[in-house]
């Protein structure tokens, strides 16, 4: 069911600093999305890689509504696996699956109060 992480996203109130720490780290910018928000803004994710390519993502996110890390889980049908895991009592559904750029996405809080990203075709 689930394949991999496929990236950790972490909050940031400023993505250049952010990306210029990283940057220092070793890591590069691999991707940047902007994503307009309903009161006009627009709120940006980048995608910073590792050196080791094999390697999953930091994703760089400072949308104002999320203030907390994701952790993003592989999967190969988001939709598919939302419907296996809806009967499961212990999973608490934050966003049922929605459409983004590359694919679906679904958000789930685990028994655990751990929240996970469920993202795939």
């Amino acid at each position: 069911m689930i394949r991999k992480i496929e990236c950790v996203c972490i909050p940031t109130k400023d993505i250049a600093a952010s990306e210029a720490f990283y940057a220092s780290l070793g890591l590069r910018r691999g991707w940047i999305i902007e994503r307009p928000r309903p009161d006009g803004a627009t709120w940006t994710l980048v995608g910073m890689k590792f050196p080791d390519t094999a390697s999953s993502e930091l994703v760089l996110s400072d949308n104002p509504d999320i203030d907390f890390t994701e952790v993003e889980l592989a999967v190969d049908d988001v939709q598919a696996t939302f419907a296996e895991l809806r009967g499961n009592a212990g999973v608490s559904w934050i966003r049922e699956p929605f459409a983004t750029e590359s694919g679906h996405v679904a958000v789930m809080e685990a028994p655990d109060g751990n929240v996970f990203v469920l993202v795939g075709a």
